[in-house]
């Protein structure tokens, strides 16, 4: 654990405010849902909570069907981070921070398809990907955004666009994982 330096004192209602710097720096946002652990030693720990988080055994099983039937390289998300890969390179996905064009995807609550003449999206935010967003659809449960299901394709692919069928199993499992964290 890191030691900041900032200190924050307890109000009357026992609240304490996060700093604006750890809040940039560690994506917490207004509204976001955090988990408070404690140890023996006093210590107050506080996390960000991932509903999708939760499902990442079944994410992951999802994401090797997608691959094994349908031949898509697939990564799930939740709002920061990828959880689940299959059908490319795990070691430069799994675990690794979305790009920012990816979370805006996200945050538009809207199905991303790839066109022909556009950037290519990368995934991440180290730049080292080997595949770019072919389509993308955020995952929505009772109004708040939880993740995201992207199919991939490789950086030397030539395909112009995405084609129907891939943008509505992408749609399906992220519909599909939203009603799994409904129940």
């Amino acid at each position: 654990m890191k030691a900041t330096g900032i200190v924050r004192r307890i109000d009357d209602l026992g609240r304490v405010v996060i700093p604006k710097e750890i809040r940039r720096t560690m994506r917490i946002r207004e509204g976001d849902p955090l988990e408070i652990y404690t140890d023996r030693e006093g210590e107050v720990i506080f996390k960000k909570y991932s509903p999708i988080g939760e499902l990442t055994n079944f994410s992951t099983q999802y994401a090797e069907t997608l691959h094994k039937v349908c031949e898509l390289s697939v990564i799930i998300t939740d709002r920061d981070t990828v959880i689940a890969a299959s059908g490319l390179p795990k070691k430069e996905y799994m675990d690794k921070r979305i790009s920012p064009e990816l979370e805006k995807i996200i945050e538009g609550r809207s199905m991303y398809a790839y066109t022909s003449g556009e950037k290519r999206i990368l995934a991440t935010n180290d730049g080292r990907d080997s595949f770019f967003v072919s389509c993308a659809m955020p995952i929505i449960t009772e109004g708040d955004i939880i993740g995201c299901v992207v199919s991939m394709l490789p950086i030397e692919s030539d395909r112009q666009e995405t084609c129907d069928t891939e943008m509505k199993l992408v749609s399906t499992a992220a519909t599909f994982l939203s009603k799994q964290l409904e129940s």
